[in-house]
């Protein structure tokens, strides 16, 4: 039995990934900015990240936030990790960071150069987005009267289950390096995507395909974000949305 930090471990990810590693007989302590006892801002760092991080074997570092800050987290684990004599570093990224110039992504990209030169042993591992992300935009973009989607672009949702069970893996594992990417099992077009998710949800919208302008655009445009030579999810969105809406009644 070894110890293991997840940071951001009550989120969409990390819940995950600490489930299979308490079953696989691991003591795990779970870091997020508001569950004791290790309820730390990652981008202030301070005692309470030296005491979470002591004693620890491995860190999967799974916390992120939309507000920014990633890259000072990043250093602030980094730095606290060398302390501590970490010894395995584990980051999960998205696949494209190096391909898309899209604000969210770079900041993806520099973390992961953070963790490689650490100085610690590392393993990143770039997935495709969540099923559970691609039905939260569509939720939001639902909430108009048009559903007003980028003309010409394709995803390859995975199930976020899966990511956890590989990134659990991985965590247990001696440092890899960049492991294979992981993609789920299709890559659909978004407009595929959005007429199942209205169909699931008995939501009635007109669909609209807007084409865009810009560098990430045409990087996305161009599946800059996509790993179809890495399909090795199995569960589909359709069988996600299955089981998000099992009996919805058609709606307005």
């Amino acid at each position: 039995m070894t110890t293991i930090l997840v940071t951001g471990g009550t989120g969409t990810l990390g819940r995950h990934v600490t489930e299979r590693l308490r079953a696989a007989g691991h003591e795990v302590r779970v870091l997020s900015r508001h569950t004791p006892p290790y309820a730390v801002d990652l981008r202030q760092g301070g005692s309470g990240l030296d005491a979470a991080v002591t004693g620890a074997d491995t860190i999967v570092h799974c916390a992120t936030s939309a507000r920014g800050g990633d890259e000072q987290a990043a250093r602030n684990l980094i730095a606290a990790a060398r302390r501590a004599g970490v010894g395995h570093l584990v980051y999960i990224s998205i696949v494209g960071v190096d391909r898309v110039p899209f604000g969210y992504y770079r900041t993806k990209l520099a973390v992961e150069r953070l963790v490689e030169e650490s100085g610690l042993g590392w393993t990143v591992l770039r997935a495709t987005q969540f099923h559970d992300l691609v039905l939260t935009v569509l939720q939001g973009m639902a909430k108009l009267p048009v559903l007003l989607l980028p003309a010409r672009v394709k995803d390859q949702p995975v199930e976020v289950t899966e990511v956890a069970d590989r990134l659990a893996e991985l965590a247990q594992g001696a440092p890899a390096g960049r492991a294979d990417d992981m993609g789920g099992p299709e890559v659909r077009t978004f407009d595929s995507l959005a007429r199942a998710y209205l169909k699931a949800s008995g939501c009635r919208r007109a669909v609209v395909k807007v084409p865009l302008r810009g560098a990430a655009y045409d990087a996305f445009r161009d599946g800059g974000h996509l790993a179809p030579e890495r399909a090795v999810g199995k569960g589909t969105f359709d069988e996600y949305l299955r089981k998000r809406f099992p009996a919805t009644a058609p709606r307005r």
